[in-house]
């Protein structure tokens, strides 16, 4: 039986949670655990689900208005007196707004301080191109000393949440707004910096992020009516990458798809590829936004019009092993 995996995921009946929802859960674990875990939000307390940590520890909840700047700048003081800030926001403006804070005023420093970006990707919605952060992998993975998260599901939330708390240095942990299948389960492992084999298979590596590694499985399961044998890697550390599990997958298998929700340029792709580039070169399809914006949209619509489908995997596997 699969450790990691939820054994309810393919039925008509898996929960849909937000992976913010883990956030909340996982920032109120991390604040019983160790009293110096403090959390700033920029007015979205509810949106962002810091408001649960806001109702357990209100003397160390800090509401910074729409300044997130600034917000960035105060949490870097927090960080150097012994503090453990997360500072959240939805993506596109922290670290859309406030990259150069992050960059000199906590990354140059390496203080240990936590920026959460909520509502990442092209699920936000209806709120369209302005609020759909499809950059931020990319923005983040190039700061040094900057480790940059995206859980799948929000069991992982939560467990990356205090994993970045225990981690010394500066953590981005990307989060999503709607609704999505919990992929594993609740007492499955996580540490910084693994990926996860959560499907074996010998004739194709599919490793994806986030959400979508739920349509990543769900191909997996397609191709196998093919006679093709997949192998799903959910890789929630996106930086640093585990280049040796990545490896030994494509050693095995010698093709590759990523998939995330967001930007082919910078993100998911733009680490394996430059990774596998000066390793094991192999050949290589990326499943992602392709240098554009997103739109005003029903979630569901858009992962169908934007190419990030179950399908789109499956076609992208039939290309490579043709």
């Amino acid at each position: 039986m699969n450790k990691i995996l939820n054994p309810q995921l393919f039925s008509k009946n898996v929960e849909l949670v937000p992976t913010r929802n883990g956030y909340g859960d996982g920032v109120v674990d991390a604040g019983r655990l160790n009293e110096n875990v403090v959390v700033l939000c920029c007015d979205l307390s509810e949106s962002t689900r810091s408001l649960a940590f806001a109702r357990a520890f209100p003397n160390r909840f800090f509401e910074m208005g729409v300044a997130e700047q600034n917000m960035a700048g105060v949490a870097a003081g927090m960080a150097t007196v012994g503090k453990i800030p997360f500072i959240t926001s939805y993506a596109v403006f922290s670290p859309g707004r406030n990259w150069d804070q992050i960059r000199v005023s906590i990354c140059y420093s390496n203080l240990n301080v936590k920026i959460v970006g909520a509502h990442a990707g092209l699920t936000v919605g209806p709120d369209g191109a302005t609020h759909q952060a499809l950059e931020d992998v990319a923005i983040m993975r190039v700061l040094p000393n900057m480790v940059v998260l995206s859980p799948c599901d929000a069991h992982e939330a939560r467990r990356a949440v205090c994993a970045a708390a225990r981690h010394v240095g500066p953590v981005y942990i990307r989060l999503y707004r709607e609704k999505s299948p919990i992929i594993t389960r609740a007492n499955a492992p996580f540490e910084i910096g693994r990926a996860y084999v959560v499907r074996e298979g010998s004739d194709v590596t599919i490793i994806a992020s986030g959400p979508l590694v739920y349509e990543a499985l769900l191909a997996a399961e397609q191709l196998r009516k093919r006679g093709i044998e997949a192998e799903v890697i959910n890789c929630p550390t996106i930086k640093p990458l585990d280049e040796k599990t990545i490896l030994k997958s494509v050693q095995k298998t010698g093709a590759v798809i990523t998939v995330e929700e967001h930007q082919i340029a910078g993100g998911l792709f733009g680490a394996i590829a430059e990774f596998l580039s000066r390793t094991n070169p192999v050949p290589i399809l990326p499943i992602g936004v392709r240098d554009t914006f997103g739109e005003s949209g029903e979630p569901a619509e858009l992962l169908t019009k934007y190419g990030l489908r179950a399908a789109d995997v499956v076609r992208a596997a039939l290309i490579l092993l043709k």
